[in-house]
């Protein structure tokens, strides 16, 4: 590793170890502030923001940056300020009848410096998402955006020391080399979001420190819709998820599961349904750039590999003029259950649409694969929701829609296995980024003068009862 690199790094964390050391526990007014500085940050930069965004993907429309980054980040901001004095509340907990003298409490106490390690697909979301979880927390924090997008890592950087000092938050640029560097410091928390394979490297860095770990990667997240449901509403509500962002999404549906004989309706209605949402004569704008060749490039093999083992390819044809690498829109019928599409998370416009024969087969398959992310479920059969929700585990779910769990404010968002460790947004990403100090104070009389020696008649009593 470069010594100077690794210097600076160090440096940068030492300020920050050396600042928080001097005000272990900010006040609510100080959480208040930061965070009131970081809605600044976002409503003013908001357009440089979505500009920086179009430019690093070739093209993305700034009304997806609004809806999808901007605009949950200021939900997330607006919660946090309004719940942060409850937040911070000491909570009562109770005591057993041996010890009724003492008073028994949680506080939730800062950590200390946060390192943010940060995708590229959703650059400023996942990069001030986690921060407003952070500050609300009492904690400093350092952040390594994506080498992939350069314009986004460079404004941020740029734009974060007019809010913050460098002793509370502050940004880290460059390359792989730094990534891995920054990844093997000995932080006091750390969360990244990002692939699987990345994630492993990333957990084993942060073992040299026992460095605790936040893991948001990812996975294949099925949808299955149900006999019951109607086809075209499901249709309307996966199309959404999987196009946004040309489906460069941790939680983009990944493959759906329908009844046999409702594939041929589904494929009809998610064609005209993705028509629909980019029609001819529209501006190529609101389609989403492929982020770099190599992905085009796999996403490409990917489908050619499950057309050359039989399954049926549907493309849909939408105008794919303007910046940056384009993949149209391309749904896979009854693709092989061992080719890449069905065992790799595809992270593109690729959608496999894989019929079963009953509910329980739909659960087996699903079961059969890493826990994913996501879940979508479209049913209004409430027994058949509590059996799938019973039958499966996963990040998130969303039952009749896609993606709506990860704008809930007080929803936590996290992983299972494979597809990460840990939850945060909202009161639990603020206790994600907290220590929970149980506390035990006594009050009258501290009932161990009952349990020392020498042992005699209420040393025994005692022993009796505590052993009932």
């Amino acid at each position: 590793m470069d010594n100077v690199l690794d210097d600076s790094l160090k440096a940068a964390l030492e300020r920050q170890r050396s600042a928080f050391q001097a005000e272990p526990f900010p006040s609510a007014a100080i959480r208040r502030d930061r965070i009131d500085r970081l809605r600044r940050l976002v409503k003013e930069q908001a357009d440089a923001f979505c500009d920086a965004v179009a430019a690093d993907f070739g093209n993305r429309s700034r009304h997806e940056t609004t809806l999808l980054e901007i605009a949950p980040l200021l939900a997330e901001l607006r919660h946090a300020r309004s719940h942060l004095a409850r937040w911070m509340r000491p909570r009562r907990r109770g005591s057993s009848l041996e010890f009724l003298q003492l008073s028994n409490w949680v506080q939730y106490q800062p950590l200390g410096v946060v390192g943010i390690m940060v995708p590229w697909n959703y650059p400023i979301l996942l990069a001030l998402g986690p921060l407003v979880d952070v500050l609300a927390a009492g904690n400093r924090a350092m952040i390594k955006p994506s080498e992939l997008l350069p314009k986004t890592s460079a404004l941020l950087a740029e734009v974060v020391p007019n809010y913050f000092s460098p002793a509370e938050v502050t940004v880290v640029q460059g390359g792989v080399e730094v990534a891995q560097a920054f990844s093997g410091l000995p932080f006091d928390h750390l969360i990244f979001t990002g692939s699987t394979a990345v994630g492993k490297r990333v957990m084993a860095a942060a073992a040299q420190h026992l460095t605790p770990l936040t893991l948001e990667l990812g996975g294949k997240s099925p949808c299955v819709i149900a006999p019951d449901y109607p086809i075209d509403a499901a249709a309307r509500d996966i199309a959404f998820g999987k196009m946004m962002n040309a489906g460069q999404t941790c939680i983009a549906p990944d493959y759906v599961l329908v009844p046999r004989e409702k594939v041929q309706q589904l494929t009809e209605a998610l064609t005209a349904r993705i028509r629909s949402l980019y029609p001819a004569g529209a501006q190529a704008g609101d389609y989403s750039s492929i982020i770099a060749e190599r992905f085009q490039v796999r996403l490409e093999n990917a489908v050619e590999e499950a057309r050359s083992r039989g399954a049926k390819i549907v493309t849909c044809e939408i105008d794919l003029s303007g910046g940056g690498f384009r993949f149209p829109p391309t749904l896979v019928i009854d693709p092989p259950d061992d080719c890449l599409l069905m065992q790799d998370e595809i992270f593109g416009p690729v959608l496999p649409i894989v019929p079963y024969d009953d509910i329980a087969q739909a659960v087996d398959l699903i079961n059969r694969k890493d826990r994913p992310l996501a879940l979508y479920l479209f049913t209004h059969d409430n027994t058949l929701e509590k059996r799938l929700l019973a039958g499966t585990i996963s990040g998130n779910v969303t039952i009749n829609g896609t993606l709506l769990h990860i704008v809930q404010t007080d929803l936590p968002f996290g992983g299972v296995g494979p597809s990460g460790q840990g939850a945060y947004h909202g009161f639990d990403g603020f206790v994600r980024f907290s220590h929970a100090r149980g506390i035990a104070k006594v009050r009258l009389f501290n009932p161990t003068i009952f349990a020392t020696p020498p042992f005699g008649t209420m040393a025994k009593w005692l022993a009796r009862f505590m052993t009932r």
